[in-house]
């Protein structure tokens, strides 16, 4: 029997591969119509003559909590949350972008920026009581004054520590996570009711995951899909400017992406050696509007475990030991002039199974930004299916090549 601490509470729901896709489903729409985070008054263009607005930035506090919706999705999950009964809190902080600045924060109704805290509990020792530290923005939809309903969505990602990572002999329980500090992502969907001019309540639905990207074996990783509940605070209860100006097409067109990315990689939990890895990739793409960038390219893959006998075999040094890669399809969601998420989906024209590349496609997701005019930075995850490869940091340079006219 494993160690617990509190009731059972356990939500047997679909797949991964189903929350994840329904997720980017609705992101994918949302984003035509910029849903909201938590700001309870709202200004459109055809009643900004009578509003007195504000031209200050608006601080927002919210304090949310989280029920339930542990998913276990295979064997390891089911027996190391068996009994596991999760409670979560977050503090976030934010900051409504201005009238006026960026074109990216009209397009999407001004969203908020800002920082969270998180801190939850599994009810396990063996599990821990994790916490995380994110960055999250978050994007209204149809903005209006005087609406006491409003609705939002969110994008987080932080870094996550106090888990009780796998040990055979101190912790053989724990067969999900093999780290204390870990990657959390979370996605989540909020409606909100004003009560006041400064404060409101909300209900919603998230989704996280927690992983470290295979640098340290096990990796099943943790997903959840709790309930929240929310309590909002505006300090400023002036109106907000929400008022739009006529954007001109966007002068982009076409671009050309160098980039270059490393990371390490444990293949094997009675193996500890962590692997270099790295990627380079060139792609093409295209400008849809200001949001979006669609195009063609191809990864190149580098794996040190190559070198080594006792997991490449005959194969040992050899050139397509050391590569593998293929052509990949390209896609950018556009959040600021300098903030993007990138993903590819590709698939391998040469691919080595004793480096766990085990399934014909491939799949990397991340952030990026531009630290120096063309110049970008950032991180993403290399996966299979669904399953972690390794975390990539990730760096390099966009061409423009062509404007309109």
């Amino acid at each position: 029997m494993l160690p617990l601490r509190s009731p059972i509470l356990q939500l047997n729901m679909l797949k991964l591969s189903k929350i994840v896709f329904s997720f980017l489903l609705l992101f994918t729409v949302a984003t035509h119509k910029s849903w909201a985070q938590f700001h309870p008054r709202y200004l459109s263009l055809s009643d900004s003559s009578s509003i007195n607005i504000s031209e200050k930035k608006h601080f927002v506090i919210q304090l949310e909590h989280e029920n339930g919706g542990v998913l276990t999705g295979n064997e390891r999950a089911k027996e190391s949350l068996r009994d596991a009964y999760y409670n979560a809190f977050n503090l976030k902080i934010g900051w409504q972008t201005k009238h006026g600045g960026d074109v990216y924060h009209q397009l999407y109704n001004y969203p908020v920026y800002g920082v969270g805290l998180y801190s939850s509990t599994f009810g396990l020792d063996h599990v821990g009581d994790p916490y995380a530290v994110y960055g999250f923005v978050s994007i209204p939809i149809k903005p209006r004054v005087n609406r006491r309903w409003n609705f939002n969505y969110r994008i987080s990602l932080g870094l996550s520590g106090r888990f009780n990572p796998y040990s055979e002999d101190e912790n053989p329980f724990n067969l999900i996570i093999g780290t204390k500090n870990n990657v959390f992502i979370d996605f989540g969907g909020q409606v909100n009711y004003t009560l006041s001019r400064h404060f409101q309540i909300g209900a919603g639905l998230a989704f996280h995951h927690f992983s470290n990207g295979a640098l340290k074996l096990p990796n099943t990783g943790i997903n959840l899909l709790p309930f929240t509940a929310a309590v909002t605070y505006v300090p400023n209860a002036k109106t907000f400017d929400f008022r739009k100006q006529y954007i001109v097409p966007n002068p982009k067109e076409d671009e050309l992406q160098f980039s270059y990315a490393f990371g390490f990689k444990q293949l094997d939990e009675d193996n500890e050696r962590k692997y270099f890895k790295s990627t380079i990739g060139v792609f093409w793409s295209r400008y849809l509007g200001y949001k979006w960038r669609l195009g063609l390219g191809a990864n190149i893959f580098y794996s040190a475990s190559a070198n080594d006998p006792e997991v490449a075999g005959d194969k040992e040094s050899s050139f397509n030991a050391l590569f593998s890669g293929g052509p990949a399809f390209y896609i950018d969601h556009l959040l600021t002039s300098k903030l993007y998420l990138n993903g590819n989906l590709g698939y391998y024209l040469h691919r080595n199974e004793f480096n766990r590349e085990t399934k014909p496609m491939y799949l990397r997701i991340g952030g990026r930004y531009y630290v120096y005019k063309d110049f970008f930075a950032g991180v993403s995850i290399k996966a299979h299916a669904g399953k972690a490869d390794f975390i990539e940091w990730t760096t390099g340079y966009t061409l423009d090549l062509r404007k309109r006219k």
